[in-house]
C-alpha cells in the first residue's frame, strides 16, 4: 500500500497491536487466514443482500473501533504566509443527526489527497480535507475532521462486533454517488467514446450528470443531460460524456446474473425527479434495464418491498437495497434526523429472524467518503480516478466468525467478485479482475452461527408516509 506521508512528529508512530484508534494510524498487515475458509463444506451461501448507504468514511464511523485501523487525529493544510503547512488536528466526536454536506466530487477528492486538483495521482498525503468545501461554496475548514459518537450508531457497532468488519475497503473511483453506484453494479464506468481522444478511445465517466445535476441521473433525465469524463491521460472533460442511459462495453452484474439464471432485484425508492430514487438507482442508467421488462420485474419500488419478500419467502438470490434519503446516513442539515442505523438494523434483523438466515450473506457498505476525513491513503492509483478513499464494510452471515476484522485490501468490485464466485458467474472483466474477493471473511467450514439481533424498530416503521418518499435528496 502507498504509505502515509511521513510527518516530522515521531509521537504518532503506531504499533499494530489492537489497531490505531488513538493517532494517525497506519495500514495493518492482512490478518492470517485459513486457506480453506472460503471453500464450501458445512455451509452454503445461496442469497446475498447488498445494502448501500451514503457518504461516510471509515474513520467517520469506526475511528475508535477496537482492533480496527482507525484514527482520531489527522492533518490539514494551514496557510502560513505563502506556504500550505500540514498541521495536526484532533478529530471531534459529533452526533450522527444533522450535519453539513461536505463536497465529495472528484475535485474534493483531489483536494483532500494533497490540496491539488490534478490527475493522474501517484500519492495522497491525506491532508487537504479542509479544502473540500461545504455545500459547493466555502472551504470546509476543520469540519471534516470528525467521527460519529458510538452511542449514535449502536446497530453498526454491534453488527461489527457480532459479525464482520472490513477496514480496508476503498471506493473504486475518487468521486461521488453517481459513479459509486455504477461501480457497485458494474465494477467501473469505463466506456468507449470519441471525446476521449484519438490516441485512446477509453475513458471513465466521473462525477454527476448535468448541467442540472440533481434532477435525474438515469435514462429519464431531461434532454441535454450529459456525463463528464476522465481520460487515461488525466484530462477531465466536463459534460463531454454521453447521456446517462448507458450500455457499457463490458457486462454488468445484471448481465452475468441473467446469463446464469440467478434471480435478482434492486430495491429502491420511487423513481421521481429530484428524489433519492432518481439519483441513487444505478440501474436507471442502464438502458437495457430501464427500457426493458426488468424495469418492472427486477427493479422493486419502494425499497421496503424487501421486507415483504423476506416474509413471503420470495427473496431473490442477489439483492441490492437502496435507502430513502432520511435512512441513508447522508448529512441533510442541522435540524434533520438520520435513521440509517435503524434502517440497516431493521433489514438485517428481518433476514436474521427469517428462514433465509442460514443461507444468506448481508453486505453493508457506504457509497463514498462524503468528504469526511480518513487517514489511510488509497491503496494504489490507476489511470481512471481511483482508487478512492476508504468506506466501511460490514459483513453479516452465519458463516462469519464473531468480531471478524479483515485488514485485507478490498474495493467495491471485491463485493461483486464474491457474488461472481458464489454463483459461478464468471467475470465482468472490469475491476473485478484485479480485486480481492471478500470471501476470506467467511468460514464455510464452521457451524452456522445464530443471529444476534441489533436494536432497531420493526419493519412496519418504514415506508409508511408516501410524502417522505418524494422528498428531494440533499444534493450530492
Amino acid at each position: 500500500m502507498t504509505p502515509t506521508l511521513v510527518r516530522p512528529i515521531a509521537l504518532f508512530v503506531c504499533v499494530a497491536v489492537a489497531g490505531c484508534s488513538s493517532g494517525i494510524g497506519s495500514a495493518l498487515a492482512p490478518a492470517a487466514r485459513n486457506s480453506a475458509r472460503s471453500t464450501a463444506s458445512s455451509g452454503t451461501i445461496s442469497h446475498i443482500v447488498i445494502i448501500v448507504q451514503e457518504n461516510r468514511s471509515f474513520d467517520n464511523l469506526f475511528a475508535t473501533f477496537p482492533g480496527a485501523d482507525g484514527a482520531t487525529s489527522g492533518y490539514f493544510l494551514k496557510k502560513i504566509g505563502t506556504q500550505s503547512v500540514p498541521t495536526l488536528v484532533q478529530l471531534v466526536a459529533r452526533p450522527l443527526n444533522g450535519g453539513k454536506d461536505i463536497n465529495h466530487a472528484s475535485q474534493a477528492y483531489n483536494d483532500a489527497c494533497d490540496g491539488q486538483n490534478t490527475y493522474p495521482k501517484t500519492a495522497c498525503a491525506m491532508d487537504g480535507f479542509n479544502l473540500e468545501g461545504i455545500d459547493g461554496n466555502n472551504a470546509a475548514g476543520t469540519y471534516p475532521y470528525q467521527y460519529i459518537k458510538k452511542s449514535d450508531i449502536k446497530p453498526y457497532w454491534q453488527l461489527a462486533k457480532n459479525f464482520g468488519l472490513g477496514d480496508h475497503l476503498f471506493q473504486t473511483q475518487g468521486s461521488g454517488s453517481f459513479t459509486a453506484h455504477q461501480d457497485l453494479i458494474a465494477g467501473g464506468t469505463t466506456i468507449d467514446d470519441a471525446n476521449c481522444g484519438t490516441s485512446q478511445a477509453t475513458c471513465a465517466i466521473i462525477d454527476y450528470p448535468g448541467p442540472k445535476k440533481f434532477i435525474n441521473w438515469g435514462c429519464g433525465a431531461p434532454a441535454g443531460t450529459t456525463t463528464s469524463l476522465l481520460t487515461q491521460q488525466g484530462t477531465y472533460l466536463t459534460g463531454a460524456g454521453p447521456f446517462p442511459c448507458l450500455t457499457y462495453p463490458t457486462p454488468t452484474m445484471r448481465d452475468l446474473l441473467d446469463g446464469a439464471g440467478v434471480s435478482w432485484k434492486y430495491y429502491t425508492p420511487p423513481y421521481v425527479s429530484k428524489t433519492t430514487g432518481a439519483l441513487w438507482n444505478a440501474f436507471a442508467a442502464i438502458s437495457a434495464v430501464y427500457n426493458g421488462p426488468e424495469w418492472t420485474t427486477n427493479i422493486s419500488i419502494p425499497e421496503c418491498n424487501v421486507f415483504g419478500d423476506i416474509s413471503a419467502g420470495t427473496l431473490p438470490q442477489v439483492s441490492w437495497v437502496i435507502p430513502e434519503e432520511e435512512n441513508s446516513d447522508h448529512p441533510r442539515g442541522p435540524s434533520t434526523i438520520d435513521y440509517g442505523p435503524q434502517w440497516v438494523g431493521a433489514v438485517v434483523n428481518a433476514i436474521g429472524k427469517s428462514a433465509y438466515w442460514k443461507s444468506t450473506a448481508v453486505i453493508v457498505t457506504w457509497d463514498d467518503w462524503g468528504g469526511f476525513y480518513d487517514h489511510e491513503p488509497p491503496a494504489f492509483f490507476d489511470d481512471m480516478g481511483g482508487l478512492g478513499f476508504r468506506v466501511p464494510l460490514l459483513v453479516v452471515s452465519p458463516y462469519v466468525p464473531k468480531n471478524e476484522i479483515s485488514h485485507t485490501q478490498y474495493e467495491f468490485a471485491s463485493i461483486l467478485k464474491f457474488v461472481e464466485g458464489t454463483f459461478s458467474l464468471g467475470s465482468m472483466g472490469t475491476t473485478d479482475v484485479r480485486a480481492t474477493s471478500i470471501a476470506d471473511m467467511f468460514d464455510l467450514n464452521q457451524k452456522p452461527r445464530r443471529y444476534i439481533p441489533v436494536p432497531a424498530p420493526p419493519s412496519s416503521t418504514f415506508c409508511t408516509d408516501p410524502a417522505s418518499l418524494k422528498e428531494p435528496v440533499d444534493r450530492e
